[in-house]
């Protein structure tokens, strides 16, 4: 910004030299002698000085208004930038507009712990000053503040302050591990997450392929995950964990299993599936289920299927809602024995999650509580997932190597949220952005955005 003592400085020459001239001209004013060369004489230094003032007063305010300019964006950018490097960033936006650190009589600071108007000091300036030497203010007296080759010259300078912005963003795939790696990917040519942003709560490691996401995000380092990756990110919490409030009484007595050995006893006929449903509100089977053949499920307004100390095994068959049908299904129970509390099996799953009411947009739910038996090692590809909706597995250790397409009939939206995954083989979500027309709400951060100007 200018000096603020120097126009004042300026104006009080000004005014010397004209009381001066002042009295010169009472002093001749009645003598009529060549009075023309003489006022001129005298008023000369003050036509000199008001000439002066015009010229130099136009140059500084348009090499003030230059360095602003320069200054602003390179503030901007520092914020922007908001890295060990911001500095670098800063200068060269700043040479852009022909401010060079060191060259032409200029100078440029920065700081990256400058006072915020709002508080705190983390906030990026940047001043811009330059030596402009006089040429007719000496004239009057006006000597500057500095020197520029010897001569009397003036500083001008502009300072701008910025602060680096946020903008949110939402993720298709998220990892909650807080340690380790939450999401890898070793040779995944093939794998196609593009359309989706990926978070890792953790690290994220993609070795030979980045998986096509757009954005890869990782709160420690991501090496190699994602179209654009970024390290060091604001964590995401689990947005769905609070649901499990919600996940209906247990009233099993027992939770018969699908035999492991010849001689364990059979799977109940009440656990094995077959043909169409009609179900509504909440429908409870205890231990594993098991299709014997394709199952078609008529919920026209929602239902929810809770599977307690069991797992759903599709059995090479379709589980599938009709088209205007809406299904979540929870897995529930206890961590104790060797309960799966997962999909499985081969054949299709093919429904919709509700689009409204307390499980909107939730397709697929496993209780947070669980800890055993909930790792999925085939996810999207045994069974297939046809899946409009969120897939909530936890504390699920996730191979992900299918391709997620959504339901014939519902939405583009699929969201899985795991504990880790590892994307292998034809790892892909095929559907994505329609989310809010399925009636869920995304995984989401406020993340570091552009910079924005602040003073």
């Amino acid at each position: 910004m200018r000096d603020r003592e120097t126009m004042p400085r300026i104006f009080s020459a000004m005014r010397v030299q004209l009381i001066r001239a002042g009295a010169l001209i009472e002093r001749y004013r009645r003598d009529k002698r060549a009075n023309i060369a003489i006022m001129f004489g005298l008023l000369a230094p003050a036509l000199i000085a008001s000439l002066g003032l015009g010229m130099e007063s136009a140059n500084w305010y348009q090499t003030q208004r230059n360095l602003q300019n320069a200054a602003d964006e390179a503030a901007v950018a520092a914020a922007t930038n908001a890295s060990a490097t911001y500095s670098t960033e800063a200068l060269a936006t700043t040479a852009q507009y022909g401010y060079t650190d060191g060259t032409n009589n200029v100078t440029v600071t920065t700081s990256n712990t400058a006072a915020c108007p709002s508080g705190g000091n983390n906030c990026y300036s940047v001043t811009v000053s330059q030596k402009v030497q006089l040429y007719l203010m000496p004239v009057i007296g006006y000597q500057g503040n500095t020197t520029l080759n010897g001569s009397p010259a003036v500083t001008i300078s502009a300072t701008a302050i910025a602060k680096q912005g946020t903008q949110p963003r939402q993720y298709c795939l998220l990892s909650l591990s807080t340690i380790g790696t939450g999401i890898i990917g070793n040779g995944v040519p093939n794998a196609n997450l593009a359309g989706c942003n990926i978070m890792s709560d953790s690290a994220a490691n993609c070795n030979g392929h980045d998986t096509g996401a757009n954005i890869g995000d990782a709160r420690l380092s991501n090496s190699g995950c994602g179209v654009i990756q970024n390290s060091n990110m604001p964590s995401v919490p689990d947005p769905y964990s609070g649901l499990a409030s919600n996940i209906p009484a247990n009233n099993c007595a027992s939770y018969p299993q699908e035999p492991a050995h010849h001689n364990d006893p059979a799977l109940p006929n009440s656990n094995k599936l077959s043909g169409s449903y009609t179900w509504s509100g909440t429908v409870e089977y205890c231990g594993d289920v098991q299709l014997t053949g394709d199952v078609t499920i008529n919920a026209t307004s929602g239902a929810v299927l809770v599977i307690e100390n069991g797992q759903l095994d599709t059995n090479g068959h379709t589980f599938q809602t009709a088209s205007t049908s809406y299904l979540t299904i929870i897995f529930s129970g206890t961590t104790n024995g060797s309960y799966t509390h997962a999909p499985t099996g081969g054949g299709t799953l093919s429904y919709q999650a509700p689009t409204s009411g307390t499980w909107s947009g939730v397709a697929l739910y496993q209780d947070p509580s669980l800890t055993s038996g909930v790792d999925i090692s085939s996810a999207g590809n045994s069974p297939t997932w046809n899946i409009t909706g969120l897939v909530y597995l936890p504390k699920s250790n996730v191979t992900f190597n299918g391709a997620v397409n959504k339901f014939n009939n519902g939405a583009s939206c699929f969201v899985m949220v795991v504990y880790t995954v590892d994307i292998s083989g034809t790892g892909a979500i095929l559907e994505h952005d329609g989310c809010p027309q399925a009636g869920l709400t995304m995984p989401a951060s406020s993340v570091p955005g552009a910079g924005t100007l602040v003073t």
